[in-house]
């Protein structure tokens, strides 16, 4: 009994050095000058390669189950500026990784102008077997046996590497979203994970455009085409959105449409989402979409963390 209560402190004391994360709790990332370094290490099918594509979609030049004695050589193009932000994910899958690993990612730290940052992903037993059953791939220390006889005993010859860690992150609870969260408060160079929004306009004649994330229609409003003096004009033409501005409900149709962009765009930017389509459809696509379109530019250009480009795909062709 005793000794089943000092390996339990012993392994508190564990967490609380490395700092176990829970979904919605980060940490700010090290304070230290240098090329930033990441490894992602842990548990298998506790995450990584969910991770990995996080960090790849932040900027970070990634490479999944790198040979360990490699890391070195990746390293040194990292200071030389070969390479900016660098992310790399070693495992079990190697066979030396256990017994070199260490050692090498010690001698990392010593190295000037590098930022080495470990993270160790792991989960609960029953969240790791529920997985593996999902996935119906065989666990890399078990193909001959359960998987959950290749958990335990991972977790076991994992201890050391865990102990060295910077992050502990338990996935066990956590969605591919919250994951990805946890990767954007961990890379803290938030203005280079921008949102790229473009905003659509189109004719619903010549067929609705199917990369659309948010479309609007805008036949309900007055249309310029029935304008003679409009007709051959387009929604850039001042003399069509003096036209469109004149009416009540069209002023509060753009309004209203600004008003919930610049509230939902923000959530699309924190929630780590690549790209953006707001698709703004007429009939012809000519006038009243590309008018729309090009007022909302103005208003998502303020938009913090977010880069717009506008797209009338119609224009010449109502």
């Amino acid at each position: 009994m005793k000794q089943a209560t000092r390996r339990a402190a012993a392994a508190a004391r564990r967490t609380r050095r490395a700092g176990v994360r829970q979904p919605g709790e980060l940490r700010e990332q090290k304070k230290r000058p240098g090329q930033p370094f990441i490894v992602l290490t842990g548990l298998s099918g506790s995450g990584k390669s969910q991770a990995i594509r996080a960090l790849e979609d932040l900027g970070y030049f990634c490479v999944d189950n790198l040979p360990t004695t490699l890391i070195p050589t990746l390293a040194k193009l990292s200071i030389r500026g070969d390479l900016e932000k660098v992310a790399i994910v070693v495992d079990v899958r190697e066979g030396n990784f256990l017994s070199s690993f260490p050692k090498i990612f010690r001698r990392l730290r010593r190295v000037r102008r590098l930022n080495p940052v470990l993270i160790f992903l792991e989960a609960s037993n029953t969240a790791l077997v529920r997985r593996f059953s999902e996935t119906r791939r065989p666990h890399p220390l078990a193909r001959d046996r359960s998987a959950s006889e290749g958990i335990r005993d991972e977790r076991v010859r994992m201890t050391a590497i865990r102990e060295m860690a910077d992050e502990i992150v338990d996935t066990s609870d956590m969605t591919v979203h919250e994951l990805r969260q946890f990767f954007m408060g961990l890379s803290r160079n938030r203005s280079r994970a921008t949102l790229m929004v473009t905003i659509l306009s189109f004719g619903y004649k010549l067929g609705v455009p199917v990369e659309a994330d948010l479309m609007f229609d805008a036949r309900c409003l007055p249309n310029p085409y029935f304008v003679p003096a409009l007709r051959r004009r387009t929604g850039r033409d001042r003399a069509v959105a003096a036209f469109m501005e004149r009416d009540d409900s069209t002023r509060e149709f753009i309004d209203r449409l600004e008003s919930y962009l610049r509230y939902v765009v923000p959530h699309y930017v924190a929630e780590g989402k690549s790209y953006l389509t707001v698709a703004i459809g007429c009939t012809g696509g000519r006038h009243r979409s590309v008018m729309i379109a090009e007022r909302l530019r103005r208003v998502l250009t303020n938009v913090d963390g977010a880069r717009v480009r506008v797209r009338h795909r119609d224009i010449g062709n109502a």
